[in-house]
């Protein structure tokens, strides 16, 4: 191996770092990159070992960035900002264990830092480790009594009991929080979950209630706008899978599909516990290989260019991004690619359609009692709910009708109550021979980044279900907002 190049002189009064972040502003990415690989301190971790690897990430160069960070994992650092930053880049590209170990110096060489603490309890979540994640929140809120985000992921690690909870914490907490700042939403939802945990649902509801109205007043949001891309979705995809034989083998792509809260993780953690499974989680693959391969025509809108974007384009497009081994099916978990149910038959036809589905009443109240970040803008009002779950569910008819087969829908209360029959049932729709061990979710160790991050590393439970009938009529607003924009019998599938 050649040794590395000498750096280029810096520009007077100007760091190694700066010089190589004044060269990528400028477009000037391989001079930067080329700058920084000569840049790197052989002895000890700097934020070029930092910056060098998202340039190599953002460069989509994951083998050599994967390279680099494993590098500095072994030189010592005093630096925690350039040891989160690393964290970040392992986190991108999916290295979810070397991502923690940085996440995990950062902290310990930011002691008092209540966010380096959070993102080493984020990342411990993400791998399962969950009394070690209520360690590193404890540390966070120890440096920071108000730190929201650290007291919401503390609150979802387990089922609080009437003994050991939160409660008086958080409702202290929220009430030093400012009425117009973002910490009384995630201090909210906290609170909302842990009464909810401890079976008080008339101030549990009082609690989310007011937490989605916060987070609905900071965003500028039509449900309206939603509604109609989801009706011209339907209205430009009009074609079915090409006519052909019942492809032979296991399915190389499955695509696992459903509104958030449905039910996609839990399915996704069982038929990735089957040998020769592996799931890449939640990307966009598939929406950034359709809108490349759509055609560029400025009389067109995205909606009709994607319709007429060339199937065969868009499954090589995905194929590359998906970067599957051979004797491999992968599995792709974003919720929302049901909007893309139609192009994804067409273009990956040796792959498998999986839809999950909930009863209207029992989904809307699964979204609402979760906050999702910059996600499902719809969640947090029950109107905005109902506009769009009466949306979704028009376009899984049009789906359903045009795909028939090649679509398999499955139902979460199904799921949860005959895991054995309905996993049997989609691994038999994704050509894959069933285990009935794959129903031990919990023995599952890879990693997760979704709201049901602390639940899938538990046995498959049914406590769910009931959740909708204990609050009774404090839901009857969703009831009557779900009937008023169209669904009939908002308690049945």
């Amino acid at each position: 191996m050649s040794p590395a190049p000498a750096p280029a002189p810096v520009p007077s009064g100007a760091s190694p770092e700066g010089h190589i972040l004044a060269l990528a502003r400028a477009g000037r990415r391989d001079e930067a990159l080329a700058f920084a690989r000569g840049a790197v301190d052989g002895a000890r971790v700097t934020r070029v070992d930092a910056l060098l690897a998202t340039l190599l990430v953002n460069a989509g160069e994951r083998e050599e960035a994967r390279g680099v960070i494993e590098a500095a994992r072994a030189r010592p650092s005093d630096d925690p900002r350039a040891c989160d930053a690393l964290a970040h880049a392992a986190l991108r590209l999916g290295a979810h264990r070397l991502s923690r170990d940085f996440y995990a110096r950062a902290a310990r060489l930011a002691p008092g830092d209540a966010g380096a603490w959070y993102n080493l309890a984020a990342s411990e979540r993400a791998l399962g480790a969950l009394e070690a994640a209520g360690e590193a929140c404890d540390a966070a809120i120890a440096c920071d009594g108000d730190h929201a985000a650290s007291h919401l992921l503390r609150s979802e690690l387990r089922v609080q009991s009437a003994d050991d909870n939160h409660v008086d914490v958080l409702r202290a907490a929220l009430a030093r929080a400012p009425q117009d700042g973002s910490g009384r939403v995630a201090l909210g939802y906290a609170l909302a979950k842990e009464l909810d945990d401890l079976g008080e649902s008339a101030a549990a509801w009082a609690a989310w209630t007011a937490a989605a109205a916060a987070r609905r007043a900071q965003m500028a949001y039509d449900v309206a706008t939603d509604e109609a891309k989801l009706a011209r979705i339907a209205q430009v995809f009009t074609q079915g899978p090409e006519p052909s034989a019942v492809p032979e083998g296991p399915a190389l792509f499955v695509f696992i599909v459903g509104l958030p809260r449905s039910g996609t993780t839990l399915l996704e953690r069982m038929l990735s516990n089957l040998p020769g499974v592996v799931s890449h989680g939640e990307t966009d693959h598939f929406a950034q290989s359709l809108l490349g391969a759509a055609p560029r025509r400025a009389d067109l809108d995205v909606f009709a260019r994607a319709a007429l974007a060339d199937p065969a384009a868009v499954g090589r497009a995905y194929a590359a991004r998906a970067a599957r081994a051979d004797g491999i099916s992968v599995i792709e978990k974003l919720p929302m690619n049901y909007l893309y149910l139609g192009a994804m038959a067409r273009a990956l036809p040796h792959g498998a359609l999986l839809a999950l589905r909930r009863s209207p009443l029992e989904s809307c109240f699964a979204m609402f009692r979760t906050l999702f970040g910059d996600a499902y803008p719809f969640s947090y009002a029950l109107d905005d709910l109902a506009r769009y779950y009466a949306a979704w569910d028009r376009l899984m008819g049009h789906w359903r009708a045009l795909l028939g087969p090649a679509l398999l829908e499955i139902r979460y209360d199904e799921l949860v109550t005959d895991p054995q029959g309905q996993g049997a049932r989609a691994a038999q729709h994704c050509r894959l021979p069933w285990e009935e061990g794959a129903t031990a979710i919990e023995a599952n160790r890879a990693a997760s980044l979704t709201a049901s991050a602390a639940q899938v590393r538990r046995p498959i439970y049914r406590t769910s279900l009931d959740k909708a009938a204990r609050y009774g009529a404090l839901l009857d607003p969703l009831r009557q907002a779900l009937v008023r924009h169209g669904i009939a019998d908002p308690d049945r599938i």
